[in-house]
């Protein structure tokens, strides 16, 4: 989970997270917050920690429990890519979802995205936001902006997406070690999916509830990520790292 100026929904997200009915570690990558995030964290991860008997305090504010978090924090403020990078080396599941600390994908859609992995179906999921579904309230150029590059996406990779830049993606341990991660902010989401490709991955869609917040609500992504995300598509498709790890 990685976090950047959060405040707002973290403890929120963090809640719903929790409620989910599968076993779990949450990692959260505090992405140099300034507006009380980091702090909130900081306390979190204080109750985290073993008391001198070995137990761990069973809650913290509205989390049930808080024995299954662990808290990194980033120096200063690197990006989204950033963030997950150190999250996917810290992480310790064999399975890895992302889950962004806002409020607009919903946690227990992670039944679904897990479903096609353990059914032997794919080692990479996709939860895509339009599935046979309209533009979900998204404002109608993030929207087309979305299907251009997962168009041009697509034409590159082969992959038959509808969602490039969703925020859940779930990938099987063992494909991420063998991926080296370079974008630092949004350009992840084009890199990774082309990388994806290019290990010749198994990726499955499944569609997921979305509720679209504003750039007042704390959106992060604009339009300079546009057209570093068109970039980081043609970049990563047509001149892939020579040794992907």
């Amino acid at each position: 989970m990685p976090a950047y100026n959060e405040m707002a929904t973290i403890e929120e997200i963090l809640s719903r997270v929790q409620a989910v009915d599968i076993d779990k570690e949450i990692v959260i990558v505090d992405d140099g917050s300034t507006d009380g995030t980091r702090e909130f964290l900081s306390q979190l991860s204080s109750h985290t920690k073993p008391a001198a008997n070995g137990a761990t305090q069973a809650g913290f504010g509205r989390l049930s429990r808080v024995d299954n978090i662990r808290v990194f924090f980033q120096k200063t403020n690197c990006g989204k890519g950033a963030a997950l990078r150190r999250g996917f080396q810290e992480a310790r599941g064999q399975v890895i979802v992302i889950q962004d600390a806002d409020l607009e994908l919903d946690p227990q859609d992670y039944h679904k995205l897990i479903e096609p992995i353990e059914r032997g179906l794919a080692e990479v999921v996709y939860g895509s936001r339009f599935l046979g579904r309209s533009r979900q309230g998204q404002p109608f150029s993030y929207y087309v902006g979305n299907k251009l590059l997962t168009v041009t996406s697509n034409a590159l990779t082969g992959l038959k997406l509808s969602d490039v830049w969703t925020g859940y993606k779930l990938f099987r341990r063992e494909i991420l070690q063998k991926i080296q991660i370079r974008e630092n902010r949004f350009g992840f989401e084009p890199e990774i999916t082309a990388k994806v490709a290019q290990c010749g991955c198994r990726v499955f869609e499944v569609p997921v509830s979305y509720t679209c917040r504003s750039r007042k609500e704390g959106k992060k992504i604009g339009v300079r990520d546009s057209f570093r995300g068109l970039w980081c598509t043609l970049r990563y498709s047509l001149w892939p790292d020579r040794k992907p790890h």
